[in-house]
């Protein structure tokens, strides 16, 4: 149930395989965890929203990224993000739950909640976070498996549906650039849409995968290179996604508040909403973004007439007839 105008002109999977297709690249989105966050990512004009499992994991569960999220969790999860928005949603299947029988249902579910894509990744489960040291690779001839199995449901139920096969290999046990290569052709002969290749060590590393794989789309996780690669790199390396996770950003910011609340109490908050008023989701801006006005347009179609006193006859900071940006904008007249 979408709340806000947003206009859907072509299946999701559709928007974003064509994106892939037509570029400018990379495509940029943002990774999070909840509607919350895909909402804002869609609002900032972002093109796509990722649900990282890392962050899912904190954020729903408060719990490390280790292979404890369930199947049922992540469904749920992306199905109610998928409703929230209208932007493309990119999944995080972790290892698939299981193996190819398991990767073959994981996909099926994905798919028909709505989203776009997701990738799948090579670890021995429970996995660890890519950023995390202790990971461990299943067999070549087992991932495979997973990636057809996987391809095979695209195929059937929606063949725009964009298939990523994450490896590991890098910075595994055992792992190295040759694994890197050996297993990046293997997914992409099994018939992998996207190459996702986890904590390259250098911009020499990213080299050597684009020049072993120059026609496939090609997404890298660069965190472990400094200095950092910027933009203008990762359109010469052609990769074909960035982004950031949004969940940093926000945890930070709210951990630093939160400190000089706890010394200064209400002043830091009055501060803080007076400095923030005009911005867009400043005061009740989040009602705007979540779809309130939407919601007084739909009473005012379809409940009887009366009804909508309620709104002369009652008090409220927030009126949904207005919003938060049009009252910003009729009190800057």
């Amino acid at each position: 149930m979408r709340l806000r105008d947003n206009v859907i002109t072509e299946k999701a999977s559709t928007h974003f395989r064509r994106l892939l297709t037509e570029g400018p690249f990379p495509v940029v989105g943002i990774w999070g965890a909840t509607a919350h966050h895909a909402q804002i990512a869609e609002a900032t004009g972002f093109s796509h929203f990722g649900i990282s499992g890392a962050n899912t994991s904190t954020h729903l569960l408060g719990l490390p990224d280790a292979g404890l999220m369930t199947l049922t969790e992540l469904v749920e999860n992306t199905r109610r993000i998928c409703q929230a928005v209208s932007i493309p949603v990119v999944v995080d299947c972790d290892t698939g739950f299981g193996n190819a029988i398991n990767v073959h249902r994981t996909v099926d579910e994905i798919i028909r909640a709505g989203a776009a894509s997701l990738f799948i990744e090579d670890q021995v489960a429970p996995k660890r976070c890519g950023f995390v040291k202790g990971k461990e690779l299943i067999p070549l001839d087992e991932a495979v498996g997973k990636y057809r199995a996987a391809c095979d449901v695209r195929d059937r139920l929606d063949p725009d549906f964009v298939i990523m096969a994450r490896t590991d290999a890098r910075g595994a046990v055992g792992g190295g650039m040759e694994e890197v290569l050996r297993r990046g052709r293997a997914y992409l002969d099994a018939g992998v849409d996207v190459l996702y290749v986890e904590a390259l060590q250098s911009r020499e590393e990213i080299r050597a995968v684009r020049e072993a794989f120059p026609d496939a789309w090609l997404k890298v996780t660069p965190y472990a290179i400094n200095p950092p690669v910027t933009t203008a790199e990762m359109r010469e390396f052609g990769l074909c996604t960035a982004g950031l996770h949004i969940t940093k950003i926000g945890a930070i910011a709210m951990y630093d508040f939160l400190l000089d609340y706890a010394k200064r109490g209400s002043d830091a908050y009055n501060e803080f909403a007076d400095r923030n008023s005009d911005h867009p989701l400043g005061g009740f801006g989040i009602f705007d973004l979540t779809g309130f006005p939407r919601i007084q347009e739909m009473e005012k179609a379809y409940l009887p007439a009366e009804s909508m006193t309620r709104y002369e006859n009652s008090l409220g900071v927030y009126d949904p007839r207005v919003g938060h940006s049009k009252r910003n904008a009729q009190a800057a007249e």
